[in-house]
């Protein structure tokens, strides 16, 4: 039974993506084609480093569909994609990062298109459509935690899940609704043991209504799985960084004004999460392996939380 590369769903016959799926993502209903291979894409990546708008450390193109919808092309500037293959120094990222973003979606975190493709010589990599673009090319603005806390990207580590509020409240639009959507986002991340869930991960957007809220989530991963060691959260949460457990997320809730009801039921939603989360894990593009490692990591971080 073949899998859908973006939903993670079985699709017919032997097919790699659901029509759906793939105008969802690229807007016509076939794969555009790749002609990129992934020895030349790390020098691509290499040279578009500092010119794009997207921090990070690991391997990324930026690109754009062809007037015709049929193929990619690299785009330094003014492109609609994000393109990352899989790194070499960790297996399976571009798999990783697709599943951890799909297990996102599933517990009703805001994320944006996304999927796997095969480039030419057959390697895996990951594809999300930038949430900051608009069809007409209108970039939105967006202003990241860093930025908004006037902090040094250095300092992308030097801040807390109470800082994040504060930003917030600060900042957000609409706070209240703001705060319960980053409360879920915390929450997810420390559930599937993301420790790179840093304030450069976390931004506002400025929708065309002139609103100031939380963009989609992005940049998501189970950073565990590549370094086994990573069990602490990036940005601590009253004071801690590991070992969290119910306790502790009421008393963030409480710190964010979240009342104890509201609070309570977003963790139970987490914890409901659970059974639907592992049969996403079993479809995913993981190995074997991995796929027991992840499973076994969201069972223990859900008992920590009942």
């Amino acid at each position: 039974m073949a899998i859908c590369r973006i939903c993670l769903r079985p699709t017919a016959g032997s097919r790699d993506y659901h029509s759906d799926c793939l105008v969802s993502l690229f807007g016509a209903d076939s794969l555009p084609r790749m002609d990129i291979e992934l020895r030349n894409l790390m020098g691509l990546a290499a040279e578009m480093a500092g010119k794009m708008s997207i921090s990070g450390v690991q391997e990324k193109v930026s690109l754009r569909l062809s007037d015709d919808k049929s193929c990619f092309e690299i785009a330094p500037a003014h492109g609609r994609y994000i393109l990352k293959p899989e790194p070499s120094r960790f297996a399976f990222l571009p798999q990783n990062e697709h599943l951890t973003m799909r297990l996102a979606e599933l517990v009703g975190i805001e994320v944006p298109p996304f999927g796997l493709v095969e480039l030419k010589d057959k390697a895996i990599a990951y594809v999300i459509k930038r949430f900051d673009r608009l069809e007409d090319g209108t970039k939105l603005q967006v202003e990241d935690f860093c930025q908004l806390g006037e902090k040094p990207m250095r300092d992308k580590y030097q801040g807390s899940g109470e800082l994040c509020v504060r930003i917030l409240r600060k900042y957000a639009s609409e706070p209240l609704i703001e705060i319960r959507k980053l409360f879920k986002m915390i929450l997810f991340s420390w559930w599937v043991s993301n420790g790179d869930q840093h304030l450069k991960n976390f931004s506002l957007m400025r929708t065309t209504e002139g609103r100031w809220q939380l963009a989609p989530a992005y940049d998501l991963l189970c950073t565990r799985l590549p370094i086994p060691s990573d069990h602490d959260l990036a940005l601590p949460v009253c004071g801690k960084r590991s070992n969290l457990g119910r306790r502790l997320w009421l008393d963030f809730a409480a710190y964010a004004r979240i009342p104890e009801r509201a609070a309570v039921r977003l963790i139970q939603e987490q914890i409901a999460a659970l059974e639907p989360s592992l049969r996403v894990i079993d479809a995913s593009f993981l190995p074997e392996e991995l796929k027991s490692q992840y499973r076994d990591i969201v069972r223990q971080n859900t008992e920590s939380l009942r």
